[in-house]
């Protein structure tokens, strides 16, 4: 039995460390309307976009003029 819990200890371990890393955020437009990320989002200055992936698995882009504030949460 001792030879089972070690494996399923450090698997949880490893769960846990890879949700600390990321940090859900609320991106605010200039009308009011809000997303919530999973994760910060990323900027692209070549089209001038952020790109995120909302809390239900879906990508977004939003146009950099359009945004208000991003906040973690």
């Amino acid at each position: 039995m001792n030879q089972r819990i070690v494996p399923a200890f450090l698997l949880a371990l490893g769960f846990f460390t890879l949700a600390g890393c990321s940090s859900p955020t609320v991106i605010t437009l200039n009308d009011g309307r809000e997303f919530q990320a999973v994760d910060k989002p990323d900027y692209d200055e070549d089209t001038g976009f952020y790109e995120f992936e909302e809390l239900d698995g879906r990508q977004a882009k939003v146009n950099k003029d359009q945004v208000r504030t991003i906040k973690e949460l």
